[in-house]
């Protein structure tokens, strides 16, 4: 089984290599293809986020990815495809998504006793949907006295993240999905986002649904979170509220992610390269540790998947090892290596 590995800048490669040598603990026969991004994309080809990288996640089909930076106001990037037809993109990370047709972004947040104080017993997920508003690249300069953004809704988009939620609360006995949305001051575009997410909850009519303006939620998440299970919400919403998730549960190291369509996923962490921290061994390898577990479990080996999030939350829960944003001392190499054993205890 071959399995695409974009190591990413700053710390990516750090923890890239964490989590492969935490996956590989499970004794699983996976083959890891490296594939340019970024820097080492613009070495080799001449662009970052080029054809021939693209070319090889369509044929490895599932990736891991370390985070991806870029200087503030340089991110966005253009592509040319195969037919000669140009695509602009926001990031480099949108880059990927959009020539993949990757459409959903889940974002588990689990409380860690010991680590996210009353936030210790939080579960939930947020489903971001990953293809259209704000971060659509249609925006321009109207000279030097302004600039403008659409933001873009559609029916296929909405309805396709809002059935993807409802598909994954019934298999996971999930016991509600909301809708999270500012249709009240943005009324056509949220307005018409929550109009799809009412249809297709009709088509569900076992799971309990509800829905919430975005300013509200992020109280409730904070003060009450347990109101919450599934959430389902638009690009921009489900970027900010999935990083304000991760920091009630103790950090962004610890939040996993994943980037999923009908053709492929990619596995990511939630946080950024901090290039402040690079090469120095601090990193927490936690999120793409777990992302690691998620592609596992999408890949069918839900016994080593669990083992995988057990071993992480032992580690945590029951040891001293913890790396420096935790509170803790460990560097990522001692992390990783009380993980992996952990791992191979129980596999």
């Amino acid at each position: 089984m071959e399995i695409g590995v974009l190591k990413g800048n700053g710390i990516g490669p750090e923890i890239t290599k964490a989590a492969i040598q935490v996956i590989d603990a499970c004794g699983l026969n996976i083959q890891w293809v490296n594939i340019p991004i970024a820097e080492e994309a613009i070495e080799k080809y001449g662009h970052p986020v080029p054809n021939e990288s693209i070319r090889m996640l369509k044929d490895v089909k599932v990736a891991i990815k370390g985070p991806i930076s870029v200087e503030r106001g340089q991110g966005r990037v253009t592509c040319i495809d195969e037919q000669g037809a140009e695509h602009v993109y926001p990031s480099f990370n949108n880059a990927i998504r959009r020539e993949l047709e990757l459409f959903v972004c889940p974002r588990p947040s689990r409380g860690i006793p010991g680590i996210s104080g009353s936030h210790e017993n939080m579960d939930l997920i947020i489903m971001r949907e990953l293809t259209e508003d704000v971060y659509s690249a249609i925006e321009h300069r109207i000279g030097d006295v302004a600039a403008e953004c659409v933001k873009l809704v559609t029916r296929e988009a909405a309805e396709r993240v809002s059935r993807y939620a409802f598909d994954y609360a019934r298999k996971h006995n999930r016991k509600k999905v909301t809708c999270v949305h500012k249709a009240n001051a943005i009324s056509i575009t949220d307005g018409f986002f929550l109009e799809c997410f009412r249809k297709v909850a009709k088509e569900y009519p076992d799971i309990p649904s509800d829905d919430f303006f975005v300013d509200a939620t992020t109280f409730y998440l904070v003060k009450k979170p347990e109101m919450f299970d599934v959430i389902v919400t638009t690009n921009q919403y489900g970027d900010i509220l999935s990083d304000l998730c991760a920091g009630l549960v103790g950090s962004l190291g610890l939040g996993p992610g994943a980037n999923i369509g009908y053709k492929g996923a990619v596995f990511e962490a939630c946080h950024g390269s901090a290039p402040d921290i690079a090469g120095q061994n601090i990193a927490n390898p936690t999120s793409l540790i777990l992302s690691g577990a998620l592609m596992l479990r999408y890949l069918g080996y839900e016994r080593e998947a669990s083992v995988v999030e057990d071993s992480v939350r032992h580690v945590l829960i029951h040891t001293d090892c913890r790396t420096k944003d935790l509170g803790g001392k460990a560097t990522t190499t001692e992390f990783t290596q009380e993980v992996i054993r952990q791992v191979k205890e129980r596999i």
